[in-house]
């Protein structure tokens, strides 16, 4: 796999230092805890007050919608300082979402509202910053060269009571594949792995059904628009079937997603299987596998160019694959350690985007999380990336086959469920 083992522990090393100078910091300092002042006494004539009623606590909810959402922010630092000098952006290569570094960035700002179907239910999430830029990008999803559309899921739910579990979803939603989600403060890590940013597709628009077949299976199918795009050009569905299997100690995911999204023609399909198995031997450890392979062949069409007819495209075959491994460990009630490796191969460069010759790809990530108080949560990250070839940017006019960056990340979120 090319993995470089000196590197590696170079990596390691980086990681558990930058993990104990936070640990350090997090030390309460008690003589900044004064005393409480004494009560006023009550007035001899006045009858002793009853005492107050707890708070109520928030119900973060308008009429039937369910509130909740999230700021994320954070400070990225890159080793290789890339594109300084060009007035390029600075970005941290094969990332999402926490990519630009050096610099101060919103990640996300999200607001969901949520009604759970009973037999009818709705879900939106708004979502605003980096995140949206990313997720939003496919020409078909924004008006000019602005992203107008803020918005990570919309979908409408039906769920009979009598169906025995059986739910419909129509609209737009996150897909069923990969280990990770969009969201940060619901991953293990702070960053997202290299399979999550270069395999999988983000969501889909369209129609899914989930049934449970078991106690521990659910099964589900959809017919959806492809990859990002609530509109295509090809006019042709892509069909997803999905499976999860629950137990109380591993559960295991799998996922197919295939359909044409070659642009304007239905020739040429894209395949994608996914599937995870996820360790839950207790509540304070967890570690899961994740495999993702993917093939698109190219798609020809005919273009009338005025003096006749031309032939565009051809009918290459593109395949990538990988695989990541990572493990949770819950320290304390406020501290959790989290370390992931992954491994991509891209021999065409069509998923990395890059002219070099049969790259491949390894990454290894620390991350340290700290809890203030519930809604409140602090990220520490290390992360090396390496490779075969000269992949990644370094100053303004060189270029490197390794990458280190640490960031440092602040969450804070609220909503019915903490």
């Amino acid at each position: 796999m090319y993995l470089n083992a000196t590197r590696i522990l170079q990596s390691i090393a980086g990681s558990v230092l930058a993990m104990a100078l936070v640990a350090g910091a997090q030390t309460p300092d008690s003589s900044s805890s004064a005393a409480p002042a004494a009560p006023a006494a009550a007035p001899a004539a006045q009858a002793p007050a009853a005492p107050a009623a707890p708070a109520a606590p928030p119900t973060w909810s308008v009429g039937p919608m369910d509130l909740s959402g999230f700021i994320d922010g954070y400070y990225s630092f890159n080793t290789n300082q890339p594109n300084t000098q060009d007035g390029g952006d600075q970005l941290n290569q094969l990332y999402n979402f926490n990519d630009k570094t050096d610099q101060f960035e919103l990640s996300a700002a999200k607001l969901t509202l949520n009604h759970d179907p009973d037999p009818v239910g709705a879900h939106v999430d708004f979502v605003y910053g980096r995140t949206n830029s990313l997720i939003n990008a496919a020409p078909s999803n924004s008006d000019g060269a602005d992203q107008l559309n803020y918005i990570e899921q919309a979908f409408i739910s039906m769920k009979p009571p009598k169906a025995k579990g059986f739910e419909l979803d129509f609209g737009k939603f996150v897909t069923s594949a990969g280990a990770e989600v969009i969201e940060a403060k619901d991953n293990w890590n702070y960053s997202r792995s290299l399979l999550f940013v270069n395999a999988i597709p983000y969501w889909h628009f369209g129609a899914r059904a989930s049934m449970p077949v078991s106690k521990t299976e659910t099964l589900g199918v959809q017919v959806v628009n492809g990859w990002n795009n609530v509109s295509k050009s090809n006019g042709g569905a892509t069909v997803g079937i999905t499976s999860a299997l629950v137990k109380p100690k591993y559960s295991w995911f799998a996922n197919y997603y295939g359909g044409p999204e070659n642009a304007n023609t239905t020739h040429g399909f894209r395949n994608l299987f996914d599937t995870t198995l996820l360790f839950t031997p207790s509540g304070k450890f967890n570690a899961y596998i994740n495999y993702d392979y993917g093939q698109n062949r190219d798609g020809t069409y005919t273009v009338n160019t005025g003096d006749g007819t031309e032939t565009i495209g051809d009918t290459m075959l593109h395949h990538w694959q990988g695989i990541e491994a990572a493990a949770h460990a819950q320290v304390t009630g406020t501290q959790a350690l989290s370390f992931r490796y992954g491994y991509f191969h891209d021999p065409q460069g069509g998923q990395t985007v890059t002219s070099l010759p049969n790259p491949h790809f390894n990454e290894f990530t620390a991350t340290y999380e700290y809890k203030w108080a519930a809604g409140l949560l602090t990220r520490v990250e290390y992360r090396g990336d390496f490779s075969n070839v000269q992949y990644f940017q370094k100053d303004a006019d060189q270029t490197s086959d390794n990458q280190n960056t640490i960031t440092i990340a602040f969450i804070a979120f609220f909503g019915p469920k903490r």
